[in-house]
């Protein structure tokens, strides 16, 4: 969140506030057909207390979506339920990948921030710098000997 209080009586567009008669009207859909569509998962508004159904204003966009589908396209009711699952599960995907776009440019800069303390410690003085001469000689280490009393 954003860190704001919301307010409780605040409407959103997911807020469920139109009972089964008025989002029939709103779509141009029968309330039967709403209830049909609730029974095999095209829509699914919230419930009241008393179980009746409350629609938001999306679920009344999905109603219209649903009826274009149907009626303009020809797609059965099965194929609706499909596409708006698959619809659905590429929403998911796109918010977890806005999600790990976001980790990646925080750990991007945390790196940044980690390389330049690290460049900012090296020591500033000259260190002179002797080329090593490439040799075929072998060099032996004998440990000495500690001589006895």
């Amino acid at each position: 969140m954003d860190g704001r209080r919301r307010n409780p009586y605040e409407l959103t567009h997911d807020t469920p506030v139109y009972v089964i008669s008025v989002a029939a009207q709103l779509s141009g859909l029968h309330p039967q057909t709403l209830r049909q569509y609730d029974r095999l998962g095209l829509v699914s508004p919230d419930r009241t207390a008393g179980r009746g159904r409350r629609y938001s204003a999306r679920d009344i966009e999905l109603l219209r979506q649903v009826q274009q589908l149907s009626q303009d396209e020809g797609i059965n009711l099965a194929g609706i339920k499909r596409i708006i699952e698959l619809e659905n599960q590429v929403a998911a995907l796109q918010a977890r990948v806005a999600e790990l776009e976001d980790a990646l440019d925080g750990a991007a800069a945390t790196m940044r921030q980690r390389e330049a303390a690290v460049h900012a410690s090296y020591r500033r003085d000259l260190v002179p710098y002797q080329e090593v001469q490439q040799t075929s000689a072998l060099v032996v280490w004998r440990p000495k000997r500690q001589q006895q009393d």
